[in-house]
Protein backbone atom coordinates (compact mmCIF):
# COMPACT_ATOMS: atom_id res chain seq x y z
CA UNK A 1 0.00 0.00 0.00
CA UNK A 2 2.78 2.65 0.95
CA UNK A 3 3.21 5.62 3.35
CA UNK A 4 1.08 7.85 1.16
CA UNK A 5 -1.81 5.43 0.56
CA UNK A 6 -2.31 4.56 3.98
CA UNK A 7 -1.72 8.41 5.02
CA UNK A 8 -5.21 9.01 2.55
CA UNK A 9 -7.23 6.37 4.63
CA UNK A 10 -7.15 8.39 8.04
CA UNK A 11 -10.45 8.93 9.13
CA UNK A 12 -12.14 6.53 6.59
CA UNK A 13 -13.88 3.89 8.78
CA UNK A 14 -13.64 0.30 7.73
CA UNK A 15 -17.05 -1.53 7.05
CA UNK A 16 -17.47 -4.30 10.44
CA UNK A 17 -16.43 -7.77 9.63
CA UNK A 18 -18.11 -11.01 10.21
CA UNK A 19 -19.85 -11.70 13.53
CA UNK A 20 -17.73 -14.28 15.80
CA UNK A 21 -19.17 -16.45 18.58
CA UNK A 22 -17.77 -15.47 21.73
CA UNK A 23 -18.24 -19.57 23.27
CA UNK A 24 -17.54 -20.86 26.75
CA UNK A 25 -14.79 -22.77 25.78
CA UNK A 26 -13.26 -20.22 24.49
CA UNK A 27 -13.64 -18.18 27.96
CA UNK A 28 -12.40 -21.07 29.30
CA UNK A 29 -8.92 -21.93 27.20
CA UNK A 30 -8.69 -17.82 27.57
CA UNK A 31 -8.71 -18.86 31.14
CA UNK A 32 -6.22 -21.58 31.38
CA UNK A 33 -3.56 -19.32 29.48
CA UNK A 34 -3.68 -16.58 31.31
CA UNK A 35 -4.61 -18.27 34.96
CA UNK A 36 -7.43 -15.91 34.94
CA UNK A 37 -9.66 -18.18 36.88
CA UNK A 38 -12.30 -15.47 38.58
CA UNK A 39 -15.92 -17.13 38.70
CA UNK A 40 -17.24 -14.46 36.59
CA UNK A 41 -15.63 -15.66 33.49
CA UNK A 42 -16.37 -19.90 34.28
CA UNK A 43 -19.18 -20.70 36.97
CA UNK A 44 -22.44 -20.62 34.74
CA UNK A 45 -24.29 -21.85 37.85
CA UNK A 46 -22.81 -19.04 40.09
CA UNK A 47 -23.26 -16.61 37.31
CA UNK A 48 -27.39 -17.39 37.04
CA UNK A 49 -27.90 -17.16 40.86
CA UNK A 50 -25.44 -14.37 41.76
CA UNK A 51 -23.81 -12.08 38.59
CA UNK A 52 -25.79 -9.06 37.71
CA UNK A 53 -25.25 -10.25 34.26
CA UNK A 54 -27.16 -13.42 34.47
CA UNK A 55 -24.38 -15.95 32.80
CA UNK A 56 -20.45 -16.14 32.49
CA UNK A 57 -18.60 -12.99 30.68
CA UNK A 58 -15.28 -13.36 28.62
CA UNK A 59 -12.78 -11.68 29.99
CA UNK A 60 -11.48 -8.26 28.85
CA UNK A 61 -8.31 -8.85 27.30
CA UNK A 62 -10.43 -11.69 25.57
CA UNK A 63 -12.24 -9.75 23.52
CA UNK A 64 -9.37 -7.11 22.72
CA UNK A 65 -7.36 -9.86 21.84
CA UNK A 66 -9.49 -11.25 19.31
CA UNK A 67 -9.88 -8.26 17.38
CA UNK A 68 -7.34 -10.17 14.30
CA UNK A 69 -10.34 -12.76 14.17
CA UNK A 70 -12.82 -9.99 13.55
CA UNK A 71 -11.38 -8.35 11.49
CA UNK A 72 -10.57 -11.57 9.19
CA UNK A 73 -6.73 -11.11 10.15
CA UNK A 74 -3.76 -9.00 8.53
CA UNK A 75 -5.60 -5.23 7.90
CA UNK A 76 -5.08 -4.43 4.58
CA UNK A 77 -3.10 -1.18 5.20
CA UNK A 78 -0.27 -3.70 6.29
CA UNK A 79 0.26 -4.45 2.68
CA UNK A 80 3.21 -3.09 1.35
CA UNK A 81 5.20 -3.46 4.34
CA UNK A 82 8.22 -6.20 5.19
CA UNK A 83 6.86 -7.10 8.80
CA UNK A 84 4.94 -5.02 11.56
CA UNK A 85 4.59 -5.35 14.90
CA UNK A 86 1.98 -4.38 17.63
CA UNK A 87 3.38 -1.30 19.95
CA UNK A 88 0.32 -0.94 22.38
CA UNK A 89 -3.09 0.13 22.92
CA UNK A 90 -4.35 3.52 24.36
CA UNK A 91 -8.17 4.57 25.53
CA UNK A 92 -9.53 0.79 26.22
CA UNK A 93 -12.99 0.97 27.46
CA UNK A 94 -14.85 -2.07 27.98
CA UNK A 95 -18.36 -0.57 28.20
CA UNK A 96 -20.43 -3.65 28.23
CA UNK A 97 -20.06 -7.13 28.82
CA UNK A 98 -19.76 -10.01 26.38
CA UNK A 99 -21.64 -12.98 28.02
CA UNK A 100 -20.80 -16.57 26.72
CA UNK A 101 -22.85 -17.48 23.53
CA UNK A 102 -22.51 -13.75 22.38
CA UNK A 103 -21.62 -12.94 18.69
CA UNK A 104 -19.77 -9.72 18.24
CA UNK A 105 -17.78 -8.20 15.58
CA UNK A 106 -15.46 -5.09 14.85
CA UNK A 107 -15.21 -1.57 12.62
CA UNK A 108 -11.90 0.11 12.12
CA UNK A 109 -10.90 3.65 11.68
CA UNK A 110 -7.44 4.58 11.57
CA UNK A 111 -6.56 7.56 13.11
CA UNK A 112 -3.22 8.58 12.69
CA UNK A 113 0.21 7.74 10.48
CA UNK A 114 3.69 8.65 11.33
CA UNK A 115 6.84 8.62 9.87
CA UNK A 116 9.19 8.00 12.48
CA UNK A 117 12.58 9.16 11.95
CA UNK A 118 14.21 5.35 11.66
CA UNK A 119 11.70 5.19 8.71
CA UNK A 120 9.31 3.01 10.17
CA UNK A 121 5.86 4.02 10.38
CA UNK A 122 3.50 4.33 13.29
CA UNK A 123 -0.64 3.69 12.86
CA UNK A 124 -3.12 4.24 15.21
CA UNK A 125 -6.37 2.51 14.79
CA UNK A 126 -9.72 2.99 16.95
CA UNK A 127 -11.86 -0.32 17.32
CA UNK A 128 -15.12 -0.44 18.26
CA UNK A 129 -16.24 -3.95 19.19
CA UNK A 130 -20.29 -4.45 18.75
CA UNK A 131 -22.28 -7.32 20.36
CA UNK A 132 -24.90 -8.02 18.05
CA UNK A 133 -28.29 -7.02 19.31
CA UNK A 134 -26.60 -4.69 21.95
CA UNK A 135 -26.76 -0.99 21.40
CA UNK A 136 -23.54 -0.39 23.62
CA UNK A 137 -20.49 -1.41 22.21
CA UNK A 138 -18.45 -4.52 23.93
CA UNK A 139 -15.08 -2.66 23.40
CA UNK A 140 -13.42 0.84 22.13
CA UNK A 141 -9.59 0.62 21.71
CA UNK A 142 -6.61 3.00 20.36
CA UNK A 143 -4.24 0.40 19.02
CA UNK A 144 -0.69 1.43 17.52
CA UNK A 145 0.94 -0.48 15.86
CA UNK A 146 4.58 -0.21 14.19
CA UNK A 147 4.87 -0.67 10.06
CA UNK A 148 8.31 -1.60 8.62
CA UNK A 149 9.07 -0.80 4.52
Amino acid sequence: MGIEALQSRVGQATPPGEWVEITQDMINRFAELTGDHFWIHLDEERCRRESPFGATIAHGLLVQSVIPLLIGGQPDWMEGFSSGVNYGSDKVRFSAPVRAGDCIRASSTIKEVTVLPNGSVKVVSAYTIDIKGESKPACYAELVALLFP
